[in-house]
């Protein structure tokens, strides 16, 4: 590989100049290995943040950060397909997802990670069932993936270092809003990851890390666009997060409601979102004549999701954590709710304990909120709206205040919302 020099990559980044293949390969490689040091990345991620970078530039960034470790081989007989979400409060549908589409018939390697602030991680999630256990080799992949069809695990240590790096950095240095940078962080894991093909669910709105759809937008055309550069079949389902998904928000009561989804009940929204992605997946997998809603309501997905918890060590019939302690809030009128704001939502239960500020940092698998009622509901005063859930009651005060402005009663019906608002297709 030939030898650039840091300061003259940075500084052409700086005069808004389209970076080189080689270039970009250097860069990543060189930062990857410790021969670029922190500063320098900081500085060249600030430059990408403020100017910019073309399609080819992701493209070629995104596949320097995939050649920086290994790719996994799959090796199944099933067609394979991924699923990732860029978060959302609620957002449990990895959880009854991926046991869904194994039951159709194909592979699910999803390979997931932690929650930070507001936004819970599917492995917080899944580690509230008793034994369940988030690491496992390769080769353990692949050996769940012959045998069950679906596995939710951590990434192995060797997929794309180069993000997990670069990750860390951007967290401490103002640049993680970079959309070429968001875009090459998702894919580059996706793509090491090795499955066929990818379905990407862009969350749009308040309790989403892109508040307006034109970003959102934007996200979703670059994801496809990198995923189609690297020979994936891909689609971008641009999905609500204005109203937490579900009733759960947590860690160990949504894996109760996703079992709900899974037997055959569970919230409406939940169902619906599930259904919508399984059959993305399914189609992109090349297996459209599989009915999932049929699959969901047969139970098959349900025996699906107990041989992967198995699988992994836990136990799916094992009662999950309960929290200690337990306030209600009540609606302050009578009238009809109009708004239930997701972010505040999730800042509560984030508040609560179901969270973390720092990766390090512990969650309670108990914690969380529960919404009893959703917009569209007409209320009475006094009657519970929701419950905060924690096992340190101390930190109900912060819960409660999270909520001041996230619930708005009114007279008026709320505003109807389509969970799916479009897809991008490569």
């Amino acid at each position: 590989m030939s030898h650039f020099n840091a300061v003259d990559i940075i500084r052409a980044k700086r005069d808004r100049q389209v970076l080189t293949g080689e270039q970009i390969d250097w860069m990543v490689d060189a930062y990857t290995r410790g021969a670029v040091a922190d500063e320098q990345m900081s500085a060249l991620a600030m430059a990408i943040l403020l100017n910019g970078m073309s399609a080819e530039e992701t493209a070629r960034w995104t596949r320097a950060m995939v050649e920086s470790g290994e790719r996994l081989s799959l090796d199944v007989d099933r067609p394979t397909v991924d699923k990732h979400s860029t978060g959302g409060v609620g957002d449990k549908i990895t959880l009854p997802l991926a046991p869904l589409v194994a039951a159709c018939g194909a592979a699910v390697p999803q390979l997931s990670g932690r929650g930070l602030g507001h936004t819970g991680g599917t492995l917080d999630k899944l580690e509230s069932i008793p034994g369940w256990r988030a690491q496992l080799s390769t080769e353990d992949i692949r050996a769940q993936l012959r045998s069950v069809g679906a596995v939710v695990c951590a990434a192995t240590e060797g997929l794309a270092p180069a993000d997990r790096k670069l990750y860390a950095l951007r967290d401490v240095t103002g640049t993680v809003e970079s959309v070429p940078l968001i875009a090459s962080s998702i894919m580059s894991k996706k793509i090491a990851e090795g499955a066929g093909s990818l379905v990407l669910d862009v969350k749009v709105g308040s309790g989403a890390f892109m508040k307006n759809l034109d970003d959102a937008t934007e996200l979703a055309r670059a994801l496809v666009s990198i995923g189609v550069d690297n020979g994936l079949k891909i689609s971008a389902v641009l999905t609500d997060m204005s109203v937490p998904l579900g009733n759960a928000v947590g860690n160990a009561i949504e894996v109760a409601e996703s079992v709900e989804v899974l037997k055959g009940g569970g919230p409406a929204d939940v169902v619906e979102l599930t259904v919508a992605l399984a059959r993305e997946m399914l189609s992109l997998a090349g297996l459209s004549d599989v009915d999932p809603a049929a699959v969901l309501s047969s139970g098959d997905a349900y025996e699906t999701w107990c041989r992967m918890i198995s699988a992994q060590g836990g136990d799916p019939e094992a009662p999950l954590p309960t929290a200690e302690h337990v306030e209600v809030v009540e609606a302050a009128e009578d009238g009809v709710l109009i708004g239930l704001d997701a972010y505040a939502v999730g800042v509560a239960a984030w508040r609560l304990g179901a969270g973390r500020a720092r990766k390090e940092d512990p969650v309670q698998h108990a914690a969380g909120v529960m919404c009893l009622a959703k917009p569209g509901d007409t209320v009475e005063k006094g009657q519970p709206l929701l419950e905060l859930r924690t096992d340190t009651p101390e930190l109900l005060a912060a819960g409660r205040d999270a909520l001041a402005d996230g619930i708005v009663i009114g007279d008026a019906p709320a505003d109807h919302r389509s969970l799916v608002i479009d897809t991008i297709r490569g």
